[in-house]
């Protein structure tokens, strides 16, 4: 890898990291926007026009109050849980391809910061991860409601990273690669693997929806029970990395589905306009974006519909019922794949 290489990745990289956290921002601002048409109320409205200056003076809001660090907590660790929380948020990002190539002149643009034949593997890796950051907040923040929010986390994630990863098995026998690139790219025209796997993309959104944290599986941060969760101690930007990596994990979590079963960048008829090839990229970035905002107001729509479960029916459903179902999915994908051969 060349120079100019390294410096078009650095600034590949900027621009997902900046469009990660702008979508994160305004994801506050739809929440709250969404939640107000379902409650028939207005929502933010005095900041700017329609409220919509409203996400950058909760984030003045955030960079400017007072920051408090409990006396008795672990200070190190304070602070070392939320950084990890934000920065394993950020780096699943890297491996998804955002659209085709890009030619610019002579060079060719590819828009993926890197494409590892283990890319699902990456991902996978980077959603444990996450965990940590959640678990070393609420056990260094010396409350107990901090640390049964973090409890909590944990034990979700873990039970729902199985059923998670039996479902992606099933759409691995299908495509037979592990890198996300390829993924897409098997997905032209209408050849969406949603079609080809429905029951391993509906495992796959519940366990996104526990994985993230997002109702009603939100009992990690749940209010009426443990005040704030795992980040009740938190204040100032602190609090805002926690509230800022939920959301861009909901734009990775949105994002992946997009490209695992809902055809990334591909959408139908693209070869067929007469459009040049870049062109073709870039209308293929914006159906990825619009399949990624779909999601994004389906993860709202869903905690503004349903309530929470209680914690044993969260766990009932882990392992009684998304696990069993991943493990028919595999046995019968493996015999139709045997079929057709």
């Amino acid at each position: 890898m060349g120079t100019t290489d390294i410096i078009v990745k650095f600034i590949l990289i900027v621009i997902i990291f900046l469009i990660s956290l702008v979508v994160a921002m305004y994801s506050t601002y739809a929440e709250r926007k969404i939640a107000a048409f379902f409650q028939d109320r207005l929502g933010p409205s005095r900041a700017g026009p329609f409220g919509i200056l409203q996400p950058v003076a909760d984030g003045t809001k955030m960079f400017l109050k007072e920051e408090i660090i409990p006396a008795n907590s672990s200070k190190f660790l304070f602070i070392v849980g939320p950084s990890l929380a934000i920065m394993t948020a950020c780096i699943g990002s890297a491996v998804i391809p955002w659209g085709q190539t890009l030619v610019i002149g002579s060079y060719h643009l590819d828009l993926q910061v890197t494409d590892i034949n283990v890319g699902v593997l990456y991902l996978f890796g980077v959603v444990s991860l996450g965990v940590y950051g959640v678990m070393i907040g609420g056990w260094a923040s010396n409350n107990k409601y901090s640390l049964l929010g973090a409890i909590r986390a944990a034990s979700q994630n873990i039970s729902y990273e199985i059923a998670m990863g039996l479902s992606i098995i099933a759409l691995l026998m299908t495509t037979g690669t592990l890198s996300l690139k390829e993924i897409a790219a098997q997905q032209h025209g209408w050849h969406w693997n949603v079609v080809y796997q429905p029951l391993g993309f509906l495992i796959f959104i519940i366990c996104a929806f526990a994985e993230t944290n997002r109702s009603p599986f939100d009992l990690p941060e749940c209010e009426t029970e443990l005040v704030g969760g795992y980040h009740t101690e938190y204040s100032s930007m602190k609090l805002g990395f926690y509230l800022f990596a939920e959301y861009i994990n909901m734009f990775i979590s949105s994002a992946v589905m997009s490209t695992l079963y809902f055809g990334g960048y591909n959408f139908p008829f693209m070869h067929s306009l007469g459009l040049s090839d870049n062109w073709v990229t870039i209308l293929g970035v914006v159906a990825l974006f619009a399949k990624i905002f779909f999601f994004i107001f389906f993860f709202m729509w869903v905690r503004w519909t349903i309530p929470r479960f209680r914690y044993d029916q969260l766990m009932d459903l882990g392992w009684k019922t998304l696990i069993p179902l991943a493990i028919a999915n595999i046995v019968i994908t493996g015999i139709v794949l045997t079929l057709i051969k």
